[in-house]
Order: structure tokens, then C-alpha cells, then sequence
């Protein structure tokens, strides 16, 4: 049995204003006297015998003949259900007025590794490529490679270090930018404060791809080529002394490159040193 507050709300959803129970209801409230008045008698009535409903002891007994029985369709009433409840989605918002995104944080590139040495031989000044991280000695094979390349280019053998080696990151731990960058903005500062004091400087060697990269802000697609460095002005790349001895195949266009450089540091008729 269902109590008196649902039955009135499923009556209300049937748009049943009036009704009578068949039988005694438990918890129902008392039926209001005006219901049980008797209707006015239509035209050929049919008597039709209601049993009296029992009420509760408040509510009086009463018969009630109801009008002529009629054909008519029922009218379909709808009984609304409970249904799932569906959240609202938001509506997209106009291209128009979107608002800008927020700027993506770029991860900071990890700071490059390298270390050059500066030397001078000659009218040239040479940025070469340390790949132990150690000063050039006497022994190693990339110097002796080295000096065979001055004496073919018709420089001096013994070529003057200058200063210590220029060795990247700088720091070991801190916040101070460190990335690719930084590095080449140094190399060039180191660079251009050391030409000025180098006087008669024709030409600047970049031997290694470290100093192709951060002194001529190249690749290794310059090999053996001539750069034009603002603020260093002509230089000349070539590939690193360890790399020529891995791959000795690289030298025959290296010295096909020195060639047509050599006018930059030679007199005329130095040519036929080398034939």
C-alpha cells in the first residue's frame, strides 16, 4: 500500500481531479462531503445500483447515480517517469572569441660539450677542436697531423698557443643559461676580444665541427668551405684533425679546398711549394 502524499501525486500526474475508493484505504484522509452530493438527473437515465463504500467513521454513506453511459475514446495520458539526469555540455566556444592559449614552456636544451684551443701560425689564427678536453702535446698524433696541414698550406710548423683552451659549460651546476646559444655568443666574444689583439690576421681556420658551430654558426655542410663571420671576418672550415685521421679518404678534398684558399695568406707563386 502506497501512503496518501505518492497516491495525491500519481492522481495529479493522471489529471484525475475526482475519485472514490472501492475499498477502505489505510492512512487515506477523509473524503470531503462534497463529493458525495447527487448529480442532476439527465434525460432517460439509467439506474445503475452503487454499492455503498465503506469510509471511515467520520464520512457519511451516500449512493451516487452517474450519468448515461457513454462511447468515448479515453483520452492517453501521459505519465512522466523519472529519467536520468542529463548534464548540461557546454557550448563550443566562437572562433572569435576564443581566448589565446597559454604559451607552452619550452624545455631548455642541455648545455653543449666542447673544447677549443686558439693558436697562431703565421697570418692565420687557428680555432681547432680538442677532443680529449686536453692542451695539444708534442706526441699526439692530431698536433703532427696538425703541423703537416700548416706546412702543406706554406704556414709555420710550430704554431703559438694562445691562452688556455675554451672549454664549455662553464659552470658545472647553477641557474646561468648554458645552452647553444650562450656557447656560441661566447665563442665569438672570446674570439673577436683575441683578433684584435692578433695583428695581420688573413684568415681564421675553424677546425672541427665545435668550431664551425658556435665561432661560424655552421654545420658540417661547411667542410672545406670559405665563411664570411660578422665580425671575424674570412675563415675557413674544415673537418676535425680526428675525424681526417679516421676517415683519411677527406683529405684528398681538403687539400683540393686549400688550394683555392691559400691566396688569402700566401705571396704570389707559393703555389709551386706544393707540386
Amino acid at each position: 500500500m502506497i501512503t496518501e502524499l505518492r497516491r495525491r501525486a500519481y492522481l495529479n500526474a493522471m489529471q484525475v481531479a475526482n475519485w472514490l475508493p472501492r475499498v477502505s484505504l489505510p492512512f487515506a484522509a477523509p473524503s470531503r462531503p462534497e463529493l458525495f452530493e447527487a448529480l442532476e438527473p439527465e434525460p432517460q437515465p439509467v439506474a445503475v445500483s452503487v454499492e455503498p463504500v465503506q469510509q471511515t467513521a467520520a464520512a457519511p454513506q451516500a449512493t451516487v447515480e452517474p450519468s448515461p453511459p457513454t462511447v468515448t475514446e479515453r483520452p492517453k495520458i501521459e505519465v512522466p517517469r523519472p529519467t536520468a539526469r542529463v548534464e548540461a555540455k557546454p557550448q563550443p566556444v566562437a572562433a572569435d572569441e576564443e581566448t589565446p592559449a597559454a604559451p607552452a614552456k619550452v624545455a631548455p636544451l642541455p648545455p653543449p660539450r666542447f673544447s677549443l684551443q686558439l693558436l697562431r701560425a703565421g697570418s692565420c689564427v687557428i680555432l681547432a677542436e680538442l677532443a680529449t678536453g686536453e692542451p695539444f702535446a708534442a706526441r699526439d698524433p692530431a698536433y703532427l697531423l696538425l703541423k703537416d696541414l700548416l706546412r702543406a698550406a706554406g704556414l709555420p710548423d710550430s704554431p703559438q698557443i694562445l691562452g688556455e683552451p675554451v672549454r664549455w659549460p662553464l659552470l658545472a651546476k647553477g641557474n646561468m643559461d648554458q645552452g647553444p646559444q650562450a656557447a656560441l655568443e661566447y665563442v665569438q666574444g672570446f674570439l673577436m676580444a683575441r683578433m684584435e689583439q692578433e695583428q695581420d690576421c688573413k684568415c681564421l681556420w675553424l677546425v672541427g665541427l665545435p668550431a664551425i658551430r658556435f665561432a661560424g654558426e655552421a654545420d658540417e655542410d661547411a667542410y672545406n668551405r670559405e665563411l664570411q663571420v660578422e665580425g671575424l671576418g674570412a675563415a675557413w672550415a674544415m673537418p676535425s684533425l680526428e675525424l681526417l685521421m679516421d676517415e683519411p679518404v677527406r683529405k684528398a678534398p681538403l687539400w683540393q679546398a686549400m688550394q683555392r684558399v691559400m691566396r688569402r695568406w700566401q705571396t704570389q707563386g707559393a703555389e709551386s711549394l706544393h707540386e
